[in-house]
């Protein structure tokens, strides 16, 4: 097909336009068809074709870009970059800032409830408060040994047990008994020391 020679009629545009859809035209041929659809005398069945052409030709007046025109694209993704990381870097400040802040809390809550529920020394004679806290240990024994009752072989050492707690809490009630002259020789020498130091 010579297409200089060639007088443009419907069937053969058509068969141009299928290689141009199948992708087979060369540029002679697509250069044809943009030249027929810029024109004004075209077929009806072919006015949707015609749209497409002069699309395509519009599109085809896009200047090139710039010369430094990759350049500042660059240069712009990399600002962007600066910026995403720098959130970054915000947001694990303030992760960061709060789990600090949680911690103080923490360890601030720890020594307040340490400092208000520290024992007071309730016994003066520390001989006393050995013979009580034996006392209390035997207890704490005796409850733990009626727990395994169910064991039969430890009976006896129960009993012997509940033997020893009440010779430990005959022996508090005596040394109790026997501390009470020296409460008042305490109480009559803590009197002359305040007289004194007057």
């Amino acid at each position: 097909m010579n297409l200089k020679n060639i007088a443009m009629n419907s069937e053969e545009i058509k068969l141009l336009l299928e290689k141009y859809y199948e992708g087979t035209t060369t540029s002679e041929e697509e250069r044809l068809l943009k030249k027929f659809f810029s024109g004004e005398d075209i077929p009806e069945d072919l006015m949707d074709e015609k749209g497409i052409f002069r699309y395509f030709m519009l599109s085809s007046e896009v200047p090139e870009p710039s010369a430094g025109f990759e350049e500042k694209i660059i240069s712009a993704i990399g600002r962007e970059d600066k910026q995403i990381a720098g959130f970054g870097r915000r947001r694990l400040y303030g992760t960061l800032t709060g789990i600090a802040a949680g911690l103080l809390i923490l360890a601030g809550s720890y020594f307040f409830f340490k400092g208000r529920s520290e024992p007071r020394d309730t016994y003066s004679d520390p001989e006393i408060a050995y013979a009580e806290t034996i006392k209390i240990l035997y207890e704490v024994s005796a409850r733990l040994n009626q727990g395994t009752k169910a064991l039969g072989h430890l009976s006896t050492l129960q009993d012997q047990t509940k033997k020893t707690m009440a010779a430990v809490s005959r022996s508090t009630a005596m040394i109790k008994e026997e501390m009470k002259p020296l409460d008042n020789i305490f109480d009559a020498i803590g009197k002359s020391g305040s007289i004194n130091k007057k």
